[in-house]
């Protein structure tokens, strides 16, 4: 689908972006592990909807009830307690969690809310077994600068996430309470993004500052929805859930405002479900203020200065600042990105102080175990011994001694996935560099005037593993000067 005259239409939008982090979960001392063995018991509720603060119940709760569900929840006797199965009351906030909200809050140029109330979202669809999610304001009034201009974070909250449904028929539905009570990051943006392109690099931008931070990662862990308006139809606001990609922005974005284009009555405030296609289907009613009240069984919460200095002093770099400094080694893009999706940054920099080729240890680290892991169907603990640092000190130890080419570093991890043991992985057969030489000598007088690729990738073929690469063009270039 083409672009629309966005400014015409008066497109209004913003990203609501909700991480896990890694930390315990937020109101008791559970591990925050997702299970896939069987579950140790279960327990069977019926949720109703209560009146919020304003003292109405709100529509999407009203809506929710009307459906008249019942809800399963398996549960682990080691992994699940009182507060999953709302059977006792919350303990405090933990702090871990807390401190990485205000990393993030920082990151976006936000300001620390000192006094703030935890409060209680009414969520009657079964997610959770109290029939509210606990969640907390922590910052507001920020920002991220793009090439579209300054947008606007208008809150960052910090929040429990959901139980996961496991299954549902007719009025009956199965949820694991292993993710429930992780804690759960929520960025909420301004509604000044006026074209997707900016919303797609709003998304980016915040990515960029979480990923940053001590987050959960793989998939389940990074969820964000597109709320939107259009002023030519109304001005009525769309939340559109589960727009997964960044790519997906845009095409999500056209999309609705094509469905919005065909409506021939008047569109009422609702929420949406994202499709792979970029097309969207109802979920449920708009919900409004009428579902948040106060949480009574925790006393308010109190941000300290000292805290916020203590986090201040500790702020992580940025994704993209690391990238720039691994440039200064000279690694190429597709190594600083494995690098950094592995979180290998400290143990690269560590290890390239060993040997003067930055590359080699890049490769060694993150590069060499997977493809020996694909290429030998190496098991997770296999890999593991692979990325041992000690194990990987010794090779670039090697390497730095010539004992063994950098092109044999490969060669010795995968004799080392075999079982050997480090010495004898460390074993080569020595070869005579003259005779190497004469090699390069004589393809260069048989084959003249080809490039120094074309000449390293013929003596590859013969000697891969006799001398490495670097050395190789090395001696190619030498000799065709």
């Amino acid at each position: 689908m083409g672009k629309f005259d966005y400014k015409g239409l008066g497109l209004r939008c913003g990203l609501e972006i909700h991480q896990q982090l890694n930390t315990k979960k937020l109101f008791c001392e559970c591990l925050s592990v997702l299970r896939s063995d069987e579950p140790d018991f279960t327990v069977k509720r019926k949720l109703h909807a209560v009146a919020g603060e304003s003292g109405e119940i709100d529509i999407a709760a009203r809506y929710q009830a009307s459906l008249e569900k019942n809800f399963i929840y398996q549960g682990y006797d080691d992994t699940t307690c009182l507060v999953e199965l709302d059977e006792a009351p919350p303990r405090e906030i933990n702090r871990d969690a807390l401190k990485i909200a205000v990393q993030v809050a920082l990151l976006l140029n936000c300001k620390i809310i000192p006094i703030t109330q935890i409060m209680r979202k009414t969520v009657i669809d079964g997610s959770n077994t109290s029939g509210f999610q606990r969640t907390v304001l922590i910052a507001r009034d920020g920002y991220v600068e793009t090439a579209y201009g300054k947008i606007g974070i208008e809150s960052v909250c910090l929040e429990e996430d959901s139980a996961r449904i496991i299954s549902g028929k007719n009025n009956e539905v199965t949820y694991r309470l292993d993710r429930l009570g992780i804690p759960l990051i929520e960025i909420a943006t301004s509604p000044n993004i006026f074209n997707p392109d900016a919303a797609k690099e709003v998304a980016l931008h915040i990515g960029n500052v979480l990923r940053s931070c001590d987050v959960r990662r793989g998939i389940g862990t990074i969820r964000q929805d597109v709320n939107m308006s259009l002023m030519k139809f109304g001005g009525t606001r769309i939340e559109i859930k589960g727009v997964q990609e960044p790519a997906l922005i845009i095409k999500t974005i056209n999309s609705e405002i094509g469905r919005e284009s065909k409506e021939k009555k008047k569109i009422e405030p609702q929420v949406r479900k994202a499709l792979e296609s970029g097309e969207t289907e109802f979920l449920r009613p708009m919900p409004g203020a009428s579902r948040m009240y106060p949480e009574t069984d925790l006393p308010l919460l109190r941000i300290k200065k000292e805290f916020i200095d203590e986090v201040k002093r500790s702020l992580p770099k940025l994704r993209s600042e690391i990238a720039e400094e691994l440039k200064h080694y000279g690694l190429h893009e597709e190594l600083i990105k494995l690098i950094l999706k592995e979180d290998k940054i400290d143990e690269f920099k560590e290890l390239a102080g060993i040997v003067k080729n930055p590359e080699i240890v890049a490769k060694a680290l993150v590069l060499y175990p997977r493809e020996l892991a694909s290429k030998n169907n190496l098991s997770e603990e296999k890999i593991n011994e692979l990325l041992n640092k000690d194990i990987l000190a010794s090779l670039l130890e090697a390497v730095a001694e010539k004992k063994i080419s950098e092109g044999q570093v490969k060669e010795a991890m995968e004799k080392i996935a075999g079982g050997k043991e480090l010495e004898e992985a460390l074993k080569f057969e020595e070869h005579d560099f003259d005779k190497i030489e004469e090699k390069i000598i004589n393809l260069i007088r048989e084959k003249p005037g080809l490039s120094p690729n074309a000449y390293m990738g013929l003596l590859m073929k013969e000697l891969k593993g006799k001398i490495d690469a670097k050395s190789l063009m090395e001696v190619i270039n030498r000799h065709l000067k």
